[in-house]
């Protein structure tokens, strides 16, 4: 899609602190983070919302939501177990889809949030 952000940011127009690519899917820091760590995950083929994927796209989907644990640890987000079996640590992903559910670029993509809380504007 010519006018889509993330379509730029994908074929290089707009720059982007990447921090994950292979052939499916690009993650990079969000521009106006809402947390410590704040990555976006998107699938490089334009799809506008997650009402909008296929069957077709379900392996791009599942890559997504399995490298999100993954990129979430490599930026210090981790769950971990303590002795006492005390959780630590953590993330929280989310993807908006369509105007109600709050999306504002409509190319799906999966937020990673991470860091010590409180984190601004996010509901628990």
């Amino acid at each position: 899609m010519p006018d889509c952000i993330f379509c730029k940011i994908v074929a290089k127009q707009i720059p982007a602190s990447i921090v994950y690519e292979d052939d499916d899917v690009l993650a990079f820091k969000d521009i106006h983070p809402a947390a410590p760590v704040h990555l976006l995950l998107i699938p490089k083929v334009h799809i506008a919302t997650l009402s909008q994927a296929t069957a077709s796209q379900v392996d791009v989907l599942g890559k997504l939501l399995a490298l999100a644990p993954k990129l979430a640890a490599e930026h210090g987000c981790a769950v971990t177990i303590d002795e006492a079996g005390v959780p630590h640590g953590g993330f929280k992903t989310l993807i908006n889809s369509g105007p109600d559910g709050g999306q504002e670029v409509y190319h799906l993509h999966l937020h990673v949030y991470g860091g010590p809380k409180p984190w601004r504007g996010l509901a628990s």
